[in-house]
């Protein structure tokens, strides 16, 4: 028996190994053609759907015809065709197509909550809320979608007339009402004014629930406050404090050797602490420019300018009484029995003055003008007697959507109209008690006769 040695054999298998290498290169799809096959199909039946199989089948059935003709001969590539095209295409369509679909479905319409249920959502966290905040201000969407509450709808307090309810009064309104109340003004309003203000406005459940669930908190926190200016107090304060060491180094330390800074210190300041005292003081217990928020929107601009509305009408009382009164809701209603939108507050501040008729009770207006209890004043002697105006103690009132007050109602600027103010002497009532000045201005000797020649200085026709 002849001994092959390790080289030997190495060099019988070599030519076996290059062999089986030449023929796996040649022929690489042989042996996978089956496997990539049903692979393919498989993919291809189970992304796409019905059309996709009888394209797939049209496409790639030659290909299987040809390789599986070569390796296992007509019948079995046959089989094989029908087996993957047929059996495979029905098993996915019915395991990833149907049941994929119904169950997309399903979870999507779970999560997709109807209206009536996303409206009476009570509790909200804390993101939720900014989400409402930043509705409300507009900065959530882009384009025409965004709506911006805040531009018509007053979140700080302002001493300018917005005929819009601010933030705090559409919260008192809709507290105890529901997110579904407040859309139905928002997306279906009923009143022309309304409906021209919110056309066009995409809101969507979810979002009025969280804008009012926002706008709730102004119940508590209220409208943002202007900041008060110091500046006048601050510089009181520097002033107080550099007179009292100006005045501590003259007496006590002497620390400056030239004195002359420290009396030119006393000096400025000395002058400046009394200028704002004697300011102050003189204006304390004054109101001018006093224009308070009113419980409704009532423009004298519109009435007694634009509408020609008299005075007297409202103010009933000024003619022969001491005070010109505040009308009753009865004269409002004379109107607005018949006028229920304004055109440029709609039907919110009107329906006040109804709601108040209707709950018999009286509309809290606040009170403007008022003088101390020491001061007496007659609107009958003023308005009757003397036959003034409106306009000259309240000024441009049908200029005023928003009353303000006018003047100081100072002493002094009460004396000063009593010397310029001519009185009319010509009724009977001057006749008997004046009638010097009568005779005298009748035989030409004086041209006129001043509230002051009658006493308009006198102490005790104001003051008793």
């Amino acid at each position: 028996m002849r001994y092959i040695s390790r080289p030997g054999k190495l060099g019988y298998l070599l030519p076996f190994i290059l062999l089986s290498f030449i023929i796996l290169r040649a022929y690489p799809n042989s042996y996978n053609a089956q496997d990539s096959v049903k692979v393919q199909a498989k993919g291809t039946l189970s992304a796409r759907g019905n059309k996709s199989v009888k394209s797939t089948g049209d496409t790639t059935g030659p290909q299987i015809n040809k390789v599986t003709s070569k390796v296992t001969g007509k019948d079995t590539g046959s089989a094989k065709q029908q087996d993957i095209t047929k059996i495979p295409g029905k098993d996915t369509l019915k395991v990833t197509g149907k049941d994929s679909t119904n169950l997309q479905a399903k979870d999507t319409l779970n999560k997709q909550l109807p209206d009536s249920v996303i409206y009476k959502q009570t509790t909200f966290t804390a993101e939720e809320l900014i989400r409402g905040e930043r509705l409300f201000y507009g900065l959530v969407y882009l384009g025409n979608k965004s709506t911006d509450c805040a531009a018509c709808h007053n979140t700080s307090e302002s001493d300018t007339l917005n005929w819009n309810p601010d933030a705090l009064e559409i919260s008192r309104n809709y507290h105890a009402k529901s997110a579904f109340d407040l859309s139905k003004v928002l997306l279906k309003p009923l009143g022309p004014k309304m409906k021209l203000v919110h056309k066009g406005i995409q809101l969507s459940a979810e979002d009025i629930t969280l804008i009012k669930a926002y706008m709730d908190s102004f119940m508590y926190i209220g409208l943002k406050k202007s900041k008060p200016v110091i500046t006048n107090l601050l510089l009181l304060i520097i002033a107080s404090v550099l007179f009292l060491i100006s005045l501590a180094d003259i007496i006590v330390k002497r620390i400056f050797k030239n004195q002359r800074i420290n009396w030119a210190i006393i000096t400025i300041t000395g002058i400046f602490i009394t200028w704002i005292l004697a300011v102050n003081a003189i204006a304390f217990g004054r109101s001018k420019g006093y224009s308070p928020d009113q419980p409704i929107k009532f423009s004298h601009k519109v009435h007694a300018g634009q509408n020609k509305t008299d005075c007297n009408y409202c103010h009933y009382t000024a003619k022969n009484s001491k005070t010109a009164g505040i009308p009753a809701g009865s004269i409002c209603y004379n109107c607005h029995f018949l006028v229920r939108n304004g055109t440029r507050s709609g039907a919110t501040e009107i329906a006040k003055i109804i709601k108040a008729l209707d709950e018999k009770k009286a509309v809290e207006w606040v009170r403007i003008y008022k003088l101390p209890d020491f001061v007496f004043f007659s609107h009958e002697q003023h308005v009757s007697a003397g036959e003034i105006t409106c306009d000259a103690c309240h000024g441009p009132v049908k200029e005023m959507d928003r009353l303000y007050q006018f003047a100081d109602l100072s002493m002094g600027w009460c004396i000063k109209c009593h010397k310029t103010r001519k009185v009319n002497i010509s009724n009977e009532y001057y006749k008997t008690y004046y009638s010097g000045y009568y005779d005298s201005l009748s035989e030409g000797k004086i041209d006129s006769v001043m509230v002051t020649d009658i006493g308009g200085r006198d102490c005790g026709k104001c003051h008793y």
